[in-house]
């Protein structure tokens, strides 16, 4: 298996974050951020460009979530879910992405699944209100939710099932981040950290020839840390109960959801990082492994090239696939 890390656990905190390394740089790196995808994103270059190349990584994000989004109207996917059944002509990466996202829903049989947005689209954790949907509703929602309604002939896409709508949310930034860093190498960049919201891609090294240091947050722990990790050339991505959640009645929700119920996945995990040199795959492993559980979920790292994983259980133990050991 590839090592491209070297990792030094300490115990310091669960959402991905940026360490200052060692050395002094020669150079200024160029930064930019922007609003896309839902979330405060970041792209760093460590080599020579111009603001031209940024602007065009933001571009990039512009351009794809208008094809993913399920809620923007006109995308590719909000076409797909309102066609009422009828096929759909989509674009190319549309098609690779939908094509990425059934190979794990066929991997897990079902467990993670790209029509969940019926399920998905009734728990509003963005709204800032704790509402659970009525059990009627996620029953309802429920029933048609099966991935092998998704049917693909080259570039049309046919909802065999009328009712079902497609969600890529457990994908999508993870495949748009791998377009932004093949953007940035096609253009002479090599070393660059991009930060999607959490999904993050460091590429080479800083000036002065350190690697990039990346913390993982302790979940719901402030100032404690599941590990501190060295790195270059890959991808970091974490999902877990604390991302979009809410509070009610004692009872935390989140939005993970159990194929099997329509309710909040509870498998004792708290979080899940996945690290893979592509994003789009640490991405879907992160979700998928989440939604297996712990031993399920490490069984399908160690099966996997090129893949590690950090689980932290809801007891703040931390379990690490044999590559981070």
């Amino acid at each position: 298996m590839k090592q491209y890390f070297i990792l030094t656990l300490c115990l310091m905190p669960f959402i991905l974050f940026v360490l200052s390394g060692c050395g002094t740089n020669q150079q200024t790196p160029l930064s930019a951020n922007g609003f896309y995808l839902n979330t405060l994103i970041s792209i760093t270059v460590y080599d020579d460009c111009n603001e031209d190349i940024l602007t065009e990584c933001f571009a990039l994000c512009e351009k794809y979530e208008n094809m993913f989004s399920a809620t923007i109207e006109g995308s590719d996917v909000y076409r797909i879910n309102h066609a009422g059944g009828a096929p759909c002509v989509v674009s190319d990466e549309t098609i690779e992405l939908l094509l990425l996202s059934l190979e794990y829903a066929e991997l897990t049989d079902g467990i993670v699944d790209p029509t969940i947005y019926p399920v998905s689209s009734l728990w509003n954790f963005s709204s800032g209100e704790a509402i659970v949907p009525q059990a009627s509703a996620i029953a309802e929602a429920l029933s048609c939710v099966d991935y092998r309604c998704i049917q693909i002939d080259q570039n049309t896409v046919t909802l065999t099932d009328n009712r079902a709508a497609i969600d890529l949310g457990f994908i999508a930034k993870g495949y748009i981040g791998e377009q932004i860093k093949e953007y940035l190498l096609s253009v002479g960049v090599e070393n660059a950290l991009i930060n999607l919201g959490g999904n993050l891609l460091t590429m080479g090294s800083k000036p002065d020839g350190s690697l990039y240091r990346i913390g993982i947050e302790m979940p719901f722990r402030p100032g404690e840390s599941a590990g501190d990790f060295t790195l270059t050339d890959c991808s970091i991505v974490t999902s877990g109960v604390y991302e979009r959640c809410f509070e009610t009645e004692g009872i935390l929700y989140h939005h993970l959801i159990d194929t099997s119920t329509g309710y909040p996945c509870e498998n004792g995990l708290l979080g899940v990082t996945i690290f893979h040199p592509d994003s789009a795959i640490a991405d879907a492993l992160s979700t998928t492994c989440f939604l297996l559980g712990t031993e399920e979920g490490l069984a399908l790292i160690e099966e996997t090239e090129d893949a590690e994983a950090l689980f932290i259980l809801s007891d703040y133990t931390i379990i690490m696939s044999s590559g981070l050991q």
